[in-house]
């Protein structure tokens, strides 16, 4: 596989699912009250899905969408200006008003070094506005480290593995001292289409969970991979009458008020 199909997102694929994608992003921007005056960061932006909500939320500031991923800023339409940058280490020139992040940061390592750094970044009453997939958990997640484990474990080991997103009491205790924090959990009971082919929820996931087992493999071996990995999800989640599948997804949420 080319560097480029490795490391960088597909739009396409990611877009698969928009608008289950979109809602959790919604119910975030909603819980945003009234910031200081200043910029509105779209932190992750991805292809910009977030955009035209963000302008509608916000209409007279400045929106900006920072991403690592020169694929997915290509799409990004309806933000005054991106950037790209590694999320981990992003610093803003002047203080933001608003830190949004949509599915994005729970790619990252290190949550106790990185909220607060994010946080330390807002003037008074600035926001950061989190949601992350909280699924690390759930059978469609373990199967995934289960079954990559089980084929090929030369290059899968999972003995020191650990969710990447806490416990909501975690956020909530790191992020008090810096201000007003609401940090909430919901679970979404999606529907998801019948795929000729395809399991549905291994659709949902290949563009995002998926990645980092398939990136490491040949396409024989990503097809062997996914044959398993299918199988699993028949059991785990079995088609409706009209081959859709329903498929609980955890998200968390933190608002925080500097």
């Amino acid at each position: 596989m080319s560097s480029e199909r490795s490391n960088d997102w597909n739009p396409e694929t990611y877009a698969r699912f928009r608008g289950l994608r979109l809602r959790p992003a919604l119910d975030l921007l909603m819980q945003i009250g009234t910031p200081c005056a200043g910029q509105v960061v779209d932190l992750g932006c991805g292809d910009g899905a977030v955009a035209a909500a963000l302008r509608s939320r916000f209409p007279k500031r400045e929106i900006v969408g920072v991403d690592s991923s020169a694929t997915m800023l290509a799409k990004a339409r309806g933000y005054d200006r991106v950037i790209k940058a590694d999320i981990a280490s992003w610093s803003p020139e002047t203080p933001p008003a608003v830190i949004y992040s949509n599915a994005a940061l729970h790619w990252l390592p290190d949550h106790e070094s990185l909220m607060p750094r994010l946080a330390g970044l807002l003037p008074e009453n600035g926001v950061l506005a989190v949601q992350m997939p909280r699924q690390q958990m759930a059978q469609s997640h373990a199967a995934l480290r289960e079954v990559s484990a089980a084929l090929f474990p030369d290059r899968f080991d999972y003995s020191d593995w650990q969710p990447q997103v806490a416990a909501p009491e975690v956020y909530a205790r790191m992020l008090a001292p810096f201000g007003t924090v609401s940090v909430w959990q919901s679970e979404y009971l999606q529907r998801l289409p019948a795929a000729h082919g395809a399991h549905p929820v291994r659709l949902f996931t290949e563009s995002t969970a998926m990645r980092p087992i398939t990136e490491k493999l040949d396409p024989a071996e990503a097809a062997r991979f996914i044959a398993v990995y299918e199988d699993a999800l028949a059991s785990d989640f079995p088609a409706e009458a009209d081959g859709s599948v329903l498929f609980p997804f955890r998200r968390l949420f933190f608002v925080l008020t500097r």
